[in-house]
């Protein structure tokens, strides 16, 4: 009974504190602090400044500040226009056509952002003018945009996987390399669903792209060197062991920045831009990761996440069952929160369950990622949904229902995961023997 009147009224505070329009870090160090105060006799001002500063200044945070400047700095780059030139001469014969420009696009954009919305703006801002041009179906245009930006959650390097392992004390490493398979299948699907549109619908007809040589695919393909040499530093110096997550992070804004200069994009004004957008959005994040280390911290005094492990335990749910009741709880969860909030807001009570329920740690960040994602294409609070009404002019409802095939593949991306484990931890337990 006590732990449920706890329940209650750590729920009652957080969303009477969120309805107040109060910042979620903030809320959530509200919440903590009247946890702390009602349950413990612990000095809760001692503890919060002792948690601030532990999860502050911690070294594997330092990835998430560099990893956003780098896609800060891309953003700003004519990357978008040169992974365009470089795509379509190769996607435009495929079933589908250029739309694959958009999923590929933004597939190789998530390798060197991490963010799914920089992942969005860059790539929508070149190929939706293009794509109308071409007079592509809209729908396809905007939902296969939608779906594919949500990549840069899981793709490495992943802002989401960065929070998700802080959460749990987790490799940042290996959860990135369990990120790599799981989102190229992912991105398979979104083509293989625009292949079967393009196959079956009676009003596909966009004007046919005019025939290039393979001398001239191969010319065009050198715009593509660039972010592919991006990838290979910042990816392959953590593959091969050459850098931690955080040193990685650092060649790839040294990266960005040579990449900028040599566009000639890189100026002052576009340094600035990016440094000052970094700042903000790191400063975000770290207020949400202080705010649920806190909470994590007072519920592990009051005993809560322990007792609903234990409840949840005496269900004797199967691996499944628990499975797919997060499932459900985390996609209503992200029609209210975005996905990086969803994720340090709840680890404090489910991260008992899973371990209880003996599921892989690595492949559950994974598994939370995919859902998260969908918390980016869901209204009312969906990003992405939010990012693309600005660049269309379309109404909400409309780009809800185009973004929808893409929401259901992404279920079928967590059954696939469920009956497939090994693509998430192949890759991670592969190089972790040959080291």
């Amino acid at each position: 009974m006590t732990e449920l009147y706890a329940i209650a009224l750590f729920l009652f505070v957080l969303f009477l504190l969120l309805g107040t329009g109060l910042w979620v870090g903030l809320a959530l160090m509200g919440v903590a602090w009247v946890g702390m105060e009602l349950f413990t006799t612990r000095p809760v001002g001692d503890v919060m400044v002792t948690t601030i500063w532990a999860t502050s200044s911690s070294w594997t945070l330092t990835a998430l500040p560099l990893f956003i400047w780098m896609g800060e700095v891309l953003y700003r780059t004519r990357l978008s226009e040169d992974m365009f030139k470089g795509l379509s001469p190769w996607l435009a014969r495929l079933p589908g056509g250029l739309v694959h420009t958009n999923i590929v696009g933004c597939t190789v954009f998530a390798a060197v952002s991490g963010s799914s919305a920089a992942t969005l703006s860059t790539v929508g801002k070149m190929s939706i003018p293009e794509l109308r041009a071409r007079n592509y179906p809209e729908r396809l245009i905007i939902g296969t945009l939608a779906g594919a930006a949500t990549l840069g959650l899981m793709i490495p390097p992943s802002l989401a996987l960065i929070v998700y392992g802080v959460s749990v004390n987790e490799s940042i490493t290996a959860l990135f390399f369990a990120g790599v398979i799981p989102g190229l299948v992912l991105a398979v699907m979104f083509m293989g669903y625009v292949a079967l549109y393009a196959t079956f619908s009676k009003t596909w007809a966009p004007i046919a792209e005019t025939g290039m040589s393979f001398a001239e695919k191969l010319r065009n393909s050198r715009f593509l060197l660039p972010v592919i040499c991006l990838i290979v530093v910042v990816i392959g110096s953590m593959y091969l062991g050459f850098a931690t997550a955080t040193e990685a992070a650092a060649f790839g804004v040294i990266g960005a920045l040579v990449l900028a200069a040599g566009q000639g994009s890189l100026n002052w004004q576009t340094f600035n831009a990016s440094l000052m957008g970094a700042t903000r959005t790191s400063a975000m994040i770290a207020l949400i990761l202080i705010g649920a280390a806190f909470l994590k911290l007072s519920m592990g005094f009051t005993g809560l996440p322990r007792a609903l492990a234990d409840l949840i335990a005496s269900m004797e749910l199967s691996r499944f069952q628990l499975l797919m009741a997060l499932l459900v709880f985390y996609i209503v969860l992200g029609m209210f929160l975005d996905g990086i909030s969803s994720v340090v807001l709840t680890m404090a009570v489910v991260e008992p369950m899973v371990r209880e329920a003996g599921i892989d740690l690595i492949w559950f960040g994974i598994f939370v990622v995919v859902v998260v994602e969908m918390a980016q294409i869901t209204p009312p609070i969906g990003f992405n949904l939010f990012v693309l009404q600005g660049m269309t002019d379309h109404e909400m409802g409309y780009i809800t229902r185009a973004a929808m095939p893409m929401f259901l593949i992404m279920v079928v991306m967590v059954f696939v995961l469920i009956w497939l484990p090994d693509l998430a931890l192949w890759l991670p337990d592969t190089i972790r023997e040959a080291r």
